[in-house]
């Protein structure tokens, strides 16, 4: 991977690409007016990171451009802005003030409804093991303008923290948290969701183990979450109950931390 810049760039979106680059040991490449499939094939075809004063995008050499946009958390984020309710806030009893740990952040589209849910009162943490992903979300949740001041605020009130939950998990102490969620990448894609296959060639694979539930259900006060598949055997497993469905592709399980 490389990194460069938008074009006619200014002193600090240089500044801040050369920081990105050192963060990901990677190479920064000035743009010079180049288009970027021209960067990436004389450095080898390789993925080119671009670093904008709004955003920055991560160019496959083949395949989707990955950038941070809130997705459907927007859609979710009005509905309870207008006193609707919301699938996971309800599963996960989210109260003002509460505090979550999001385990597998990616885009934080959950870690964001998780945010307004628990408002200035509380703390959203959200965790992301691939360092690409985390800086790329980092820095779009420090600079993203939805229009709409209470999406912003909770975007700019998350925590986001480079680190697999299973090391972050050991380090906490007992009842330290009110909610814990995971959300780790579907064995099987929800061929629908167009708008996170952009995430697969970033985000972390690897299955959610009974090990790192256990150590949930030792820091949570209140509750752990999954989320996963409507079919997935996954629930009965490692523990967790079905709640009510999301939709027609994805369902919640809750395991009380207090029982």
């Amino acid at each position: 991977m490389i990194v460069t810049t938008s074009e006619r760039p200014d002193e600090s979106t240089v500044e801040r690409a050369n920081s990105l680059a050192e963060e990901w040991q990677a190479a920064y490449v000035p743009r010079l007016q180049q288009s970027i499939s021209r960067m990436s094939r004389s450095n080898g075809n390789v993925d080119v990171a671009i670093v904008g004063p709004k955003e920055v995008k991560l160019v496959p050499a083949d395949g989707p451009p990955l950038f941070f946009h809130p997705s459907m958390a927007l859609v979710r984020l009005k509905r309870l802005i207008g006193g609707g309710r919301d699938t996971l806030v309800s599963v996960s009893d989210a109260a003002p003030g509460d505090v979550v740990l999001d385990c597998t952040a990616g885009l934080c589209a959950d870690a964001l409804v998780y945010s307004y849910a628990v408002g200035r009162q509380g703390k959203v943490i959200a965790l992301e093991a691939s360092p690409v992903l985390h800086a790329i979300v980092r820095e779009g949740l420090k600079t993203y303008e939805s229009g709409i001041p209470e999406v912003d605020n909770a975007m700019r009130a998350i925590t986001a923290i480079q680190s697999d939950y299973e090391s972050y998990l050991a380090q906490l102490k007992d009842k330290s948290v009110d909610i814990v969620y995971f959300d780790p990448m579907f064995e099987r894609p929800v061929n629908s969701s167009s708008a996170l296959a952009p995430l697969r060639s970033q985000a972390r694979m690897e299955p959610l183990q009974i090990g790192s539930v256990r150590e949930a259900i030792r820091v949570a006060r209140k509750k752990i979450v999954l989320k996963d598949n409507r079919g997935s055997g996954h629930f009965a497993e490692l523990g967790f109950s079905l709640a009510r469905k999301s939709g027609s592709s994805v369902a919640y399980g809750v395991i009380n931390s207090e029982d």
